[in-house]
């Protein structure tokens, strides 16, 4: 890929709208931010549609949310990432490229208790945070399980990438820059 005037870079068509889900801790952010960095897109963070602005742990009306991903996934292009298995599953069929981070709950667990509570978040509701992350693979019949994502994973028919460690991730980030 070449720069054209003035060092603008056409995006490929594969990253125009990328989603990235895993369990929570998994460095979901982190990809988004530095996808976003290199195309030139806006990062969608599902968890500040899912969330009510300012209140943290309190829902967001599922009908306001819903209306805020369509609009979200509308858009030419977007990274967005995030947990939340419904709001995914709501954008998937706009997705050009889906990548599923995931990692060992334990190596979550530790990476969400390395960046500490966030947004207003209490002790119990950071040790809820905790627990939640460490049950992914547990849960059954919810839209934020492995279960879940694996059922979204096998069924996209697009551009897709299983990260599965920490290398494998920063790997993914090189390859999109280098050779997208």
């Amino acid at each position: 890929m070449r720069g054209g005037q003035n060092g603008n870079f056409k995006t490929p068509p594969a990253f125009d709208r990328t989603l990235i889900m895993g369990n929570g801790g998994t460095g979901k952010t982190w990809l988004a931010r530095r996808l976003a960095k290199r195309f030139q897109h806006p990062v969608v963070h599902l968890d500040e549609i899912h969330w009510e602005p300012g209140y943290y742990g309190v829902a967001r009306a599922k009908a306001a949310r819903n209306e805020i991903v369509k609009a979200a996934a509308g858009r030419s292009t977007w990274i967005m990432e995030g947990v939340y298995g419904e709001l995914a599953n709501m954008v998937l069929d706009r997705a050009t490229t889906l990548v599923w981070i995931d990692l060992p709950e334990a190596e979550c667990v530790a990476n969400i208790e390395q960046r500490g509570a966030q947004g207003g978040e209490s002790k119990t509701s950071f040790d809820d945070l905790l627990k939640w992350v460490a049950e992914y693979r547990m849960r059954t019949n919810n839209w934020n399980s492995f279960e879940a994502h694996a059922r979204f994973f096998a069924a996209f028919a697009g551009r897709k990438a299983l990260l599965s460690s920490r290398v494998a991730v920063s790997r993914f980030v090189e390859i999109a820059i280098e050779h997208p």
